[in-house]
């Protein structure tokens, strides 16, 4: 593949993946508003933002299992037309249903291009799929920060929840350009046989790891969407905190090689969890300025936590191929679609028993925040003990891997 031309497909996919976390970052920052709107409880506002984490895992695998079949341009052609949709459709939402709808489209074409990109980077890197797959992934918090800034200023200066959520026709607008317009590779360097995927997906070790990423994507992504309604009362503003978290990420996953092969994937996930487990109950701890600390460390923790997942699984467990990143993703964003409602409602709770113990007003909506966040803490930790339990058997997971790679060639 011509070289120029494989840059402008990378680049599609990375002005793809901006607008996947734009939606994350923007919805995040208009929560709050469409509560007030349209009368909308906690507990409603975490099955809006669910629909997003099932439209993502329903889109993963229907396209892991078309991948083969179809191939990355016309995923992300889906992803285009369904990303169109839902913005639309939210702008001009007139209540919870209709929010309901568009929220999902978002999801399904957020679904779309992870089921569409990851395949496609790891087949054309093939040599540093791990390394090039956190490159991709830089964009997701990339977006995070461009969104929360872009809903900071917007909100400050005035202007509506719906013209926030417009901006993202732009990027939407360049990268169906760029799908549309470019040639795409063919599959060479990943397992593109779907009766060999499915029959791959029976591997213990690709089990293990679709159980870690419900609990990695979790501990990433629950903090982050609820991060205004938790936060919002605590002395730090909220959309600076996600800027900052995000903007660390981005950092991270750009400079992520190196410590790759230093550290090797498992390596890298035992020390993001421990770092995440810790962050997250200095979360539920901190006040004011020490937040912003507080959220540095989460953002050191959790910025390699899905890159890595998804390269483990398509050098550890190759056989699986496309089918078995999206898989993997889409269990992730699976057990984050439950979890939102349960935490959104853990929130209204908290808050109701703050009010009961006399809390009122803003000290109330701290203390409420600061419990969901000390039950958070649960996730990363259960995640020490399982990529500890990897990290003692690695030399013998890393053998399987070479031995694989040479039956392979």
């Amino acid at each position: 593949m011509e070289q120029m031309n494989k840059r402008k497909v990378f680049l599609a996919a990375c002005m793809a993946l901006i607008v996947t976390s734009m939606t994350f970052a923007i919805r995040a920052g208009i929560l709050t508003q469409l509560g007030k709107d349209f009368g909308i409880s906690n507990q409603e506002l975490g099955w809006i933002n669910s629909m997003a984490f099932l439209g993502f895992p329903l889109a993963m695998l229907l396209g892991g299992l078309m991948y083969n079949t179809l191939g990355a341009k016309k995923l992300l052609m889906v992803a285009f037309v369904c990303h169109l949709l839902g913005l639309v459709l939210t702008i001009y939402a007139g209540g919870f249903w209709t929010l309901i709808i568009s929220t999902f489209f978002i999801g399904f074409a957020n679904g779309s291009v992870e089921a569409a990109c990851n395949p496609m980077i790891a087949d054309m890197y093939t040599n540093n799929r791990t390394a090039m797959l956190n490159k991709f992934h830089v964009w997701f918090p990339g977006g995070l920060v461009i969104g929360a800034l872009v809903s900071k200023f917007m909100t400050d200066g005035g202007i509506n929840w719906q013209m926030q959520i417009a901006t993202m026709l732009i990027p939407t607008a360049i990268y169906g350009f760029l799908v549309f317009t470019q040639k795409f590779p063919q599959s060479e360097n990943i397992e593109s046989n779907t009766s060999a995927n499915i029959k791959a997906l029976a591997n213990p070790l690709f089990l293990f790891m679709m159980v870690c990423m419900t609990l990695t994507a979790t501990s990433e992504f629950i903090p982050q969407q609820w991060i205004e309604s938790i936060l919002g009362s605590s002395g730090a503003s909220p959309m600076l905190v996600l800027a900052l978290v995000t903007g660390i990420m981005a950092l991270g996953r750009f400079f992520a090689g190196p410590i790759i092969h230093k550290l090797n994937p498992i390596g890298v996930l035992l020390m993001s969890a421990i770092i995440t487990a810790t962050a997250i109950y200095f979360m539920s701890v901190a006040d004011g300025a020490m937040i912003y600390v507080a959220a540095a460390l989460f953002a050191l923790g959790v910025c390699y936590f899905w890159p890595t997942m998804i390269g483990f699984v398509s050098e550890y467990t190759s056989k699986t191929g496309a089918l078995g990143m999206s898989l993997v993703g889409g269990a992730g964003m699976f057990a984050t679609s439950i979890w939102n409602p349960i935490i959104g409602s853990r929130l209204d709770t908290e808050k109701e028993s703050a009010l009961a113990a006399g809390l009122i007003g803003e000290v109330a909506e701290v203390a409420a925040g600061k419990a969901v966040l000390g039950f958070m803490v649960y996730f990363p930790l259960a995640l020490v003990v399982l990529f500890g339990i990897l990290f003692v058997i690695r030399k013998k997971i890393e053998a399987q891997r070479i031995a694989q790679s040479a039956y392979k060639l």
